[in-house]
């Protein structure tokens, strides 16, 4: 079994050896830590206005983790949605509870709209999003509060219902 809990500091080394293992050796995306300087300041780059930052773990060890910047304007962006190979797949259910997580906190924190931007090799997670309710979006229209990186190439928006806090 695993949990999904508010990223604590404690799970930085961890986050990110899960994070760039899959980067880089599961998927051969030509990325590094100092091209992410947000996974070394998550508190600072997540957890602010109606941003989060989740981590799941079992057992103590990092198998997942997603994260929510708030863009403002209602406007979120959904970032860094992770999950170790051997927690994949609709048995395990990590990724869906690792996005409804992420999905109630935003409705609850008046956030109208997610988006999100990934890479085409990521066919699993592309129909991911897509069963999750999300459409494609092309870059140009992207809001301009979206935080764009650079090594994405397919971009994926959805409106979310407003719920009562």
């Amino acid at each position: 079994m695993f949990e999904i809990i508010p990223f604590e500091e404690q799970y930085t080394d961890a986050i990110c050896a899960l994070i760039l293992n899959i980067q880089q050796n599961e998927f051969q995306v030509t990325i590094t830590l100092a091209d992410q300087p947000d996974l070394l300041k998550i508190s600072a780059v997540y957890q602010q206005n109606g941003g989060n930052f989740w981590v799941a773990v079992t057992e103590g060890e990092v198998i997942g983790t997603i994260a929510l910047i708030d863009c403002g304007e209602g406007i979120g962006c959904i970032r860094k949605m992770f999950v170790r190979a051997d927690w994949r797949g609709k048995g395990r259910g990590l990724a869906q509870q690792l996005f409804d997580t992420l999905e109630a906190w935003a409705g609850q924190h008046r956030i109208a709209a997610l988006y999100l931007g990934t890479v085409e090799r990521l066919h699993a997670a592309i129909r991911f999003y897509i069963r999750n309710g999300f459409e494609p979006v092309v870059a140009e229209a992207l809001p301009a509060s979206f935080p764009r990186m650079a090594v994405d190439t397919h971009f994926f928006g959805k409106g979310l219902i407003q719920q009562r806090p």
